[in-house]
């Protein structure tokens, strides 16, 4: 989302406001909370250049699929339907994004970047978008890049880009909703909650970023039944401040208490 969205902006801020007045996870949260100033830096130049670094990322691949020998799979693709694309399509994004973000917890080089997301105490649609631009320029394009490689057509990938989107936003949002029946299946903010819980049976838990089955399959999936987080965050200490916390990655080695992944010592 970059500085001039901000029709964009206001449509978010009209449907996840109310949503989180009427069906709060965590009841008494105040939308200006702590860290909301910072949030908002993340939305607006964060925004433009994870933009432009997708951009600059994806380009490439686009011309990458245009060259190799793929005409075949190609068709077969392009024969589908739309909803049968976008279904695909989702099903292999997601497994995309399962590896980086799993990748982003194990490697101690790019934890440095993904501890600025984990770093959220409050959770709301705002604090979504706290990530560093590495982070999520890294994490989209290994979802995006098989997809145009593939070639599932425009149509299909603007949905999964609208889908994703939305889907992204009200996972992290302030809302208690769980999707019922269709809980292994997609990611509900009850679920990616426990992501984020400093709590040690949900360290490195619940990595999907839409299907939930897919933490089910590799074994990392952790969605206790009427329990929610007692608290967010880490216990390392990070930056408050925008600046800082794009510099932050560079500086240090953040530890993780409780988590399963032991980092080297420096």
């Amino acid at each position: 989302m970059g500085p001039f969205d901000l029709t964009d902006l206001l449509l978010t801020a009209v449907i996840f406001t109310p949503l989180q007045w009427l069906l709060p996870m965590r009841r008494g949260q105040k939308f200006f909370r702590k860290g909301i100033g910072t949030d908002f830096c993340h939305v607006f130049i964060s925004g433009v250049m994870i933009k432009l670094g997708i951009i600059a990322a994806i380009a490439p691949v686009f011309v990458a699929a245009k060259t190799l020998p793929l005409s075949g799979l190609h068709a077969l693709v392009a024969a589908q339907p739309v909803w049968a694309q976008f279904a695909e399509a989702l099903i292999i994004a997601d497994l995309g994004y399962y590896a980086a973000h799993r990748a982003f917890h194990a490697v101690p080089a790019l934890w440095r970047f993904h501890t600025i997301h984990h770093s959220i105490e409050e959770m709301d649609w705002v604090a979504a978008h706290r990530v560093h631009p590495v982070d999520q320029i890294a994490t989209k394009f290994l979802s995006l890049a098989p997809l145009i490689v593939v070639g599932f057509s425009t149509d299909a990938l603007l949905a999964f880009g609208l889908f994703y989107k939305w889907q992204s936003l009200l996972k992290h949002a302030n809302v208690n909703i769980g999707f019922g029946p269709l809980r292994w299946v997609l990611v509900s903010p009850a679920f990616h909650h426990w992501h984020h819980a400093n709590e040690a049976a949900a360290i490195d838990r619940n990595f999907a970023g839409q299907l939930s089955f897919i933490d089910l399959m590799f074994g990392t999936a952790h969605f206790p039944k009427s329990e929610t987080p007692r608290r967010y965050g880490i216990d390392e200490a990070t930056p408050a401040h925008y600046a800082d916390q794009l510099l932050h990655p560079f500086k240090t080695m953040p530890r993780r208490a409780g988590a399963q992944t032991v980092l080297p010592a420096e």
